[in-house]
């Protein structure tokens, strides 16, 4: 995955591909692979599988909608495991927060990070158990 850009790196993990699918419907793959030094929370296909199924949809036929909620999933700077704990200006404008250390994060008090600091041509990846929803 280091050797390409984020979106073309995640759609080799059979593990995202929801996330793929949601990302080019949005057209949102030139953006994340031209975007530098950007953080993903990666949601995997499970943490699709928790949203009910009429909401899941609703935010695949919003464009606008789910661009908001993808966007919500980027933070605007590289993070390591040393600054990833704390408050973080998203893509989307919101923040989100994430707490703990080491080996063990917590992102907005619900989504844990299953997976992180996988590095990409241009971001670093953390992979995640909910999809992350901004404030309305």
């Amino acid at each position: 995955m280091a050797k390409v850009p984020v979106a073309t790196a995640a759609s080799g993990n059979p593990l995202l591909s929801t996330l793929v699918t949601a990302v080019k419907k949005a057209n949102l793959v030139d953006s994340l692979n031209g975007a530098q030094g950007v953080t993903v929370f990666a949601p995997t296909n499970d943490a699709f599988a928790k949203i009910p199924k009429a909401d899941l949809d609703k935010v695949l036929a919003d464009d606008a909608l789910l661009k908001k909620v993808l966007t919500y999933h980027v933070v605007t700077t590289q993070l390591s495991p040393d600054t990833l704990a704390g408050t973080h200006k998203t893509l989307q404008g919101g923040d989100l927060t994430v707490t703990g250390s080491g080996s063990s994060f917590t992102v907005n008090g619900t989504s844990m990070v299953v997976c992180g600091n996988v590095s990409t041509a241009n971001a670093t990846v953390y992979i995640v158990d909910t999809v992350l929803m901004p404030k309305s």
